[in-house]
């Protein structure tokens, strides 16, 4: 009788939980949602395999087996689901929780913003709406954390996407503008006077771009 070839040392099979759980772990970090076609590129196995991984995923999240949610429900669903948005999937915590986490989010994090997190804000309110790329141009550093702590700290949201790129643009929140006691963004103070460097930040993306 023969058996399957063993999997090779350092391909994904031979990890823990194999393609279902490297699937798992590429969504946990994505800022953006990933298309079927992306995770089966970063997988390296075809789509179809991909497209059945995030359907189980989500049944599995939701607490159902055998057909989603028309299924047997077999446990109780996730604090979190696999949604499929702008045409592709992302973690994203229940819609039931979210007084909880908004409480956590906003009130339950004390802590100060980094001089990097309050540079990324700055550029992002004068700039709005403006892509996390754009903001990586102006400051000359990769944002992404900077951006998603933004969020979390509820100043910072989502706000379409650029036509031409399909990136996400992002502005600042109502919360925003109440913590700093303004009506509207066009209160802000001139840029140069507080941010000595980036006065001429029309200019300097307009050559970056």
């Amino acid at each position: 009788m023969q058996h399957p070839p063993a999997p090779e040392p350092n391909s994904i099979d031979s990890r823990p939980g194999g393609l279902r759980s490297a699937a798992e772990a590429v969504l946990m970090v994505i800022n953006e949602p990933v298309t079927t076609a992306q995770l089966a590129a970063a997988l390296e196995v075809p789509a179809a395999e991909v497209a059945r991984i995030l359907a189980d995923l989500r049944q599995e999240y939701d607490g159902y087996t055998g057909g989603g949610s028309s299924g047997q429900q077999v446990s109780q669903p996730r604090g979190f689901e696999l949604r499929e948005v702008a045409g592709g999937w992302r973690i994203y915590s229940r819609p039931g929780f979210a007084d909880i986490v908004g409480q956590f989010v906003l009130e339950g994090q004390s802590a100060r913003l980094s001089q990097a997190a309050l540079e990324t804000l700055a550029v992002i309110a004068y700039r709005q709406p403006v892509s996390r790329g754009r903001v990586s141009a102006i400051r000359g550093v990769n944002v992404d954390s900077v951006v998603r702590t933004l969020i979390q700290r509820g100043l910072v949201e989502e706000a379409g996407s650029e036509p031409e790129t399909g990136s996400l643009l992002y502005v600042t929140t109502p919360y925003f503008l109440e913590k700093l006691g303004l009506d509207s963004v066009e209160e802000l103070p001139q840029i140069a006077p507080h941010l000595p460097g980036l006065e001429n930040l029309a200019e300097f993306e307009e050559t970056t771009y």
